[in-house]
């Protein structure tokens, strides 16, 4: 059971503060889509709006092709998992999971069947008898899923479900949440602020700010072409050089960067990723065909699997990645480096 989910010119106002500004979406029937901003972007209640807890001033809600606009919460077959799961700490498990079904006056043995096929969905299946408070984190998130799921909602919304678990339980909890969502081939609407998050969970992504929808696509569309500097910046690291374009190539910031093919003339942004700006010691053979920058190391962070450098060259710090091999000396601040950018992973902006 899955629906396709449509948000149509939504605005919402608290007096002069304009929360969500015309605000519409296409979400595919089955898909994991990502509602992702900062925190005050307006997106959980954008996710509340979809559910039914909210209205607007302006604007329409659509499942499966139906206009829910004003229909309540309990009859738009949509099922919520919040940040802090809401659990009844009085019940058991097996009460939590079954106190929708009772409250739809389903059946008993009925109810049972559900209830014991959702705990074993989210591999609780021996822990139906104990109270939340004996649980785990993880494990009250996964009763919270299965409370939702147990009523076979057409669509699953999810509030920042993962952000009160450790960093390391969050990894594989959204694993698992992935996991469960294409097991039950369920229309899902996920909102977070974590843009790691996001990327490895959704297949399609709107980046909102400030209650306006900046984009919309894939992960890897966002992050390799965003369509302003704010997506540019917010979905990972950037650099990000102010200049213009002319004849052909982009200059600003110290570098001149030919682009093929040419993007329009005028105003314009360079978006350099850390990961496209290779850094060699001074007099190491650059790569082929790449535009090369000299600078100086001013500082570095460790983050693994690669070295994150601070460098300053024409006037003002750049970040460039180096990668970890271990027993490999990294290099040290104050050393003199080049940078190497090719132009085809280049991201230019206009304006």
């Amino acid at each position: 059971m899955s629906a396709g989910v449509a948000v149509r010119g939504v605005s919402l106002a608290y007096g002069p503060v304009r929360v969500l500004k015309e605000v519409s979406l296409e979400v595919r029937p089955g898909e994991f889509f990502a509602i992702l901003g900062p925190s005050g972007s307006g997106k959980t209640t954008l996710l509340r709006f979809i559910a039914g807890f909210g209205r607007a001033q302006a604007g329409r809600v659509l499942i499966g092709g139906r206009d829910v606009t004003g229909v309540p919460p309990w009859r738009r077959n949509v099922g919520m998992v919040f940040q802090n799961y809401a659990l009844w700490p009085h019940m058991s498990v097996r009460r939590n999971v079954a106190f929708g079904l009772e409250e739809r006056g389903l059946p008993r043995a009925e109810i049972a069947r559900r209830v014991e096929a959702a705990l074993g969905l989210v591999g609780l299946a021996d822990y139906g008898g104990r109270r939340p408070s004996q649980l785990s984190g993880g494990q009250q998130q996964r009763v919270a899923l299965a409370r939702t799921v147990v009523v076979e909602p057409e669509v699953l919304l999810l509030d920042e479900p993962l952000s009160n678990l450790d960093a390391r339980l969050r990894v594989q909890m959204r694993g698992e949440l992935r996991d469960l969502q294409r097991k039950l081939g369920i229309t899902a609407i996920y909102v977070t602020h974590d843009q790691e998050e996001a990327n490895t969970i959704a297949d399609r992504i709107a980046v909102l700010d400030e209650g306006a929808i900046q984009q919309v696509g894939t992960p890897i569309e966002l992050y390799d072409r965003p369509a302003n500097r704010f997506v540019a910046h917010f979905l990972g690291t950037a650099n990000l050089l102010d200049g213009e374009v002319r004849g052909g190539a982009f200059q600003g910031g110290g570098i001149r960067l030919p682009l093929p093919p040419a993007p329009k003339e005028g105003p314009a942004s360079l978006v350099l990723r850390p990961e496209h700006l290779a850094i060699l010691r001074e007099g190491a053979p650059g790569p082929a065909g790449a535009v090369r920058l000299e600078g100086t190391v001013r500082g570095r962070e460790f983050l693994g699997s690669s070295i994150r450098y601070s460098v300053e060259a024409g006037g003002r710090l750049l970040l460039a990645d180096g990668l970890h091999r271990r027993g490999e000396e990294p290099i040290g601040p104050g050393e003199a480096v080049a940078l190497y950018l090719h132009p085809d992973q280049a991201i230019v902006l206009a304006g």
